[in-house]
């Protein structure tokens, strides 16, 4: 197949370009530098260029809290830019990969929800990345799969395990909020999930993919400490009001992969397993400060 990966210098992207090393596929990845999605032109050169068979779109705004106060710079990366991939590939074939996320729903549910479960975003984040996930479905709907993912951390960049490993040696204890539950997600196992869906794609249509099981920030801080050799009860648990932040976190981001799994794709190993296999692996940069 050729690929092309676009936001390929971010966390998910970078992993991407990993996982499909050595698969034999025709793989072109490039940054915002290299292509800036929000630029039509930009966009209809390296589709022209690369002819891809499938687009990973890893590209997004992912700073939450920022978007607050600047939605439209969001909505220009996290909707107009999947739009402008998805108008492309109508034009010149091909399919699209979008990655979207929890946000999209409104955090009150009390089960893991589904593809089709109603949206209602509570963040700027969350609208701008729902924007996107409409477009990309609208505009090339026999050759588009968006894929949710909640709570990723990985290799590069800044994330919540690397903030919590830098916090362990500067810190005797940690409070950390107990009423947010989701799934730890690491980008290599989404990365993973990903390009299977690309190589085997199922029915167009929203998909779920997250490493299973699921957590608090709290119980994902203590299997931090514990990967770190560290006391787990130097983490205390609190509550969000106790940290308020400008953008509302949703108090439940479990996602439901039935939907996947029906399609016959990968399940992803517990959220757990991952952790520790991410340790093994890239302890090094996760241990960084």
């Amino acid at each position: 197949m050729r690929l092309l990966v676009t936001g390929a210098g971010g966390q998910l992207g970078s992993d991407l370009l990993r996982v499909l090393a050595g698969t034999g596929h025709e793989v072109t990845g490039l940054t915002r530098a290299e292509c800036d999605v929000t630029d039509p032109a930009a966009v209809e050169k390296a589709v022209a260029d690369v002819r891809p068979d499938m687009v990973l779109n890893a590209a997004a705004y992912t700073a939450v809290d920022a978007a607050e106060t600047d939605e439209d710079a969001a909505l220009l990366l996290n909707g107009e830019g999947p739009a402008n991939l998805a108008r492309v590939c109508a034009l010149h074939g091909g399919g699209v990969v979008h990655v979207s996320t929890d946000y999209v729903f409104d955090g009150t549910a009390s089960r893991p929800y589904e593809p089709d479960d109603p949206t209602g975003p509570r963040s700027a984040y969350g609208r701008t990345k729902l924007a996107g996930e409409r477009a990309v479905r609208e505009l090339l709907p026999e050759r588009s799969w968006v894929v949710r993912t909640a709570w990723v951390y990985g290799e590069t960049g800044g994330n919540f395990v690397k903030t919590m490993a830098r916090l362990e040696s500067q810190k005797d204890t940690l409070e950390v909020v107990d009423d947010q539950r989701g799934s730890p997600t690491w980008s290599r196992d989404l990365a993973a999930g990903l390009v299977a869906l690309a190589e085997r794609p199922p029915r167009p249509g929203v998909y779920h993919c997250t490493n299973s099981g699921d957590t608090t920030w709290y119980g994902l801080t203590r299997a931090i400490f514990a990967e770190l050799g560290a006391d787990p009860d130097r983490v205390r648990p609190t509550t969000t009001d106790r940290f308020p932040r400008p953008a509302p976190r949703p108090a439940y981001s479990v996602l439901s992969d039935a939907a996947w799994r029906r399609a016959g794709l990968p399940p992803l190993r517990p959220w757990r397993d991952a952790l520790h296999a991410a340790f093994a692996d890239i302890g090094g940069v996760l241990r960084s400060p």
